[in-house]
This record gives structure tokens, sequence and C-alpha cells, in this order.
């Protein structure tokens, strides 16, 4: 059953109305953004790791009413995930888990996927910084 709400999906329009996770997170392990240089939406994903699993996710984001809904799906979608599943989040699943995206509002996803990577990308190089070794062992300063 198409449950519509004008151009949207009722689910688009509850994450609008209802979001998810959101607001800043407080010491975040990785935090992502995504903008579109085209309407200005942007969105910004914070989360936190635990034995290479997101533990908590949550956002911040400017724009449409179908950007906080991705977001705000986004969030439940990979709370839970390892982050080599969350990595394989694509913006098709998104848009799908939103009852279908309208192509005008597609980017929003787009958004979600690539905030996705940002932020797992920012918790990798704040790992790696945070383990930086010398040779022979000695710790780097």
């Amino acid at each position: 059953m198409n449950e519509r709400s004008g151009p949207f999906h009722a689910i688009v329009m509850d994450h609008f109305a209802h979001p998810r996770n959101m607001g800043e997170m407080e010491n975040p392990d990785g935090i992502g953004e995504a903008r579109n240089p085209v309407c200005g939406d942007t969105m910004r994903l914070f989360i936190k790791v635990e034995a290479a699993r997101i533990v908590k996710a949550t956002f911040l984001t400017f724009g449409c009413a179908a950007a906080i809904a991705a977001s705000s799906m986004t969030t439940e979608m990979i709370i839970g995930m390892t982050l080599e599943d969350a990595l394989k989040v694509t913006r098709q699943a998104v848009s799908v888990a939103l009852g279908d995206l309208p192509p005008t509002k597609v980017h929003c996803s787009v958004l979600a996927e690539a905030a996705i990577k940002a932020a797992i990308s920012g918790y990798q190089k704040k790992l790696v910084a945070s383990h930086s070794f010398f040779p022979g062992g000695r710790e780097k300063r």
C-alpha cells in the first residue's frame, strides 16, 4: 500500500515531524558532514563506536523535510551495525527505507550515504592518530 502524503510517503512525514536521534553528540568518535551545493542541504552525522560497531548515532541537519527524514532514518539504520556493514548502506537503501523518495529529493539520500562514509572515515582517522607510533615502538609526541 502506498501511504503518500502529497509527494512524500508517510514514513518521511513521520521522521520529519518526529526526528529520531537529532542533536549534537558530546565527544563523538566520528563526525561526518555532507552538503548539497545546489540546494544547500547539509547533514552532519555523529557516531559513537565500540568494538567496531556503531552504538550511537545522532545528527544535525539544515534542509528540507526529506533531508531531515533521511538523517533520522539513517541514524536508525546504522545504530547496531558494524562499521563494515554501515559502509555498505547506500542512498538507494535509505530511499527505500523512507518509502522511496521522489526523484527531486533523491539527493537527500545521497547526503546520508556520504555522511555515513565521512563519519566512519573521521573515526578511522581519529583512531589512527591516537595510535601513531614511531618505528621501534616509541609513541609519537
